[in-house]
């Protein structure tokens, strides 16, 4: 009975919650586009008030909370931000936590999406056309550049998609390998938003997402492979630090890196 109860309660705390996100994003997406004369910075924080409404609901509806450590890693400099992705709860926080404005690379469909595309359209993001193969890495290349020396961070995770809780995706090298094209630190991030935010269902669970951020890496002497392996190693053994008792059955799989003995 007791259990039952506290479901409820879940549901219809996760139900208010999106109710309230959703509304928020219709009002906002309006809101963004009377925005859309103004200088992209303005626009940036503007459009970012959304994310900031959104955490607070999360907070307050489901209490859902946060913990940060290694700010002291982020760089002064251009970086690229490769995270662990559990859930859409990332995508929203990193927005406002960094201090330099965020652009992600995300598939050109979800521009798509009334009222959310027409906000992340304003933000100078990279749309990938996949259907384009290896040609979609090219327009990643070419905007990254531009954004890049503009002084925008690039966010991406490499495992492609949302992973389960206590799972570990394949890494791809996209990230890597536009490090290395742009000489460009990269940053791991280690994240279980999962926990609270799972993938796969709209419940949202109390309690506190853990974050990490590690040291930047340089791709100097590195190839693609070997600094995806570098990121791939640091996440995956991250993760294992803080939930513990998700990846407690599984030991992380470990990606070759030519450079190390």
């Amino acid at each position: 009975m007791g259990e039952s109860i506290l479901r409820l309660i879940l549901i219809l705390r996760s139900v208010l919650f999106l109710v309230l996100m959703a509304v928020a994003t219709i009002i906002w997406s309006f809101a963004c586009l009377l925005s859309a004369p103004f200088p992209y910075k303005l626009r940036y924080w503007w459009t970012s008030r959304w994310n900031v409404f959104v955490l607070w609901a999360a907070r307050t509806v489901c209490g859902i909370r946060y913990q940060v450590r290694g700010d002291e890693n982020l760089p002064d400099a251009p970086a690229i931000l490769l995270s662990k992705h559990q859930s859409a709860w990332e995508t929203i926080f990193y927005v406002l936590h960094m201090p330099r404005p965020l652009v992600y690379v995300f598939k050109k469909e979800l521009t798509y999406i009334p009222f959310f595309g027409w906000g992340i359209g304003l933000l100078r993001m990279i749309p990938i056309d996949r259907s384009k193969g290896r040609d979609a890495f090219a327009q990643v290349l070419e905007h990254g550049r531009r954004r890049l020396r503009d002084g925008q961070w690039i966010m991406m995770f490499p495992e492609g998609t949302r992973t389960k809780v206590g799972s570990q995706g394949k890494y791809k090298a996209g990230g890597s390998r536009l490090a290395v094209e742009t000489n460009t630190l990269v940053v791991p991030i280690a994240v279980t938003s999962g926990e609270c935010w799972p993938k796969g269902t709209f419940i949202k669970k109390p309690g506190v997402i853990q974050v990490s951020i590690g040291k930047p890496i340089s791709p100097e002497g590195l190839t693609p492979a070997e600094l995806n392996a570098r990121v791939e190693n640091w996440i995956e053994s991250e993760m294992r630090v803080i939930s513990p008792d998700a990846y407690k059955n599984s030991a992380p799989r470990q990606a070759a890196d030519s450079t190390q003995p």
